[in-house]
């Protein structure tokens, strides 16, 4: 890989970054929780990056020819920077430290499930949609030995 080529990368990842955090920041400004309370808006930030997620992988994978810096730029960037599963564990932990185990555990395995569960979804809704717009995934030649 040329240096250009890893430069250009680096940038988009940068830039996404920059954007999935400051909107991550943004949802926190504007839900916050209380000490030891239930993060909505980690939840939210994690459950709604992992729909996206979803999608852009089918995107990725079932489209004719995606621009190479999108996975780059959305998937690493934009939606690493968004969600937070370092937060979902400290927020957990922060529940336990302030006597409220129950709500550590709800959040720490709603958490885990809902967040798996978008991705499925997203993949599903994606697909759907390009089955109806009648987009189809990229041409793939046979292999040699007829695979």
């Amino acid at each position: 890989m040329a240096a250009t080529h890893r430069a250009d990368v680096l940038l988009a990842i940068a830039a996404g970054g920059a954007l999935g955090s400051l909107a991550r920041y943004g949802l926190g400004v504007a839900l916050p929780h209380p000490p030891g309370g239930f993060a909505v808006s980690t939840l939210l930030v994690n459950v709604a990056g992992c729909l996206l997620i979803g999608m852009l992988m089918v995107v990725i994978t079932q489209t004719a020819q995606p621009h190479r810096l999108l996975r780059p730029f959305v998937g690493v960037g934009l939606l690493g920077g968004f969600t937070t599963f370092s937060t979902y564990v400290l927020d957990a932990i922060e529940s336990v430290r302030h006597g409220r185990p129950g709500i550590a555990l709800l959040y720490a395995a709603g958490s885990v499930v809902c967040s798996l569960a978008a991705v499925a979804v997203g993949m599903l809704v994606t697909r759907r949609l390009l089955r109806r717009t009648g987009r189809r995934g990229p041409v793939r030649q046979k292999q040699a030995g007829g695979v």
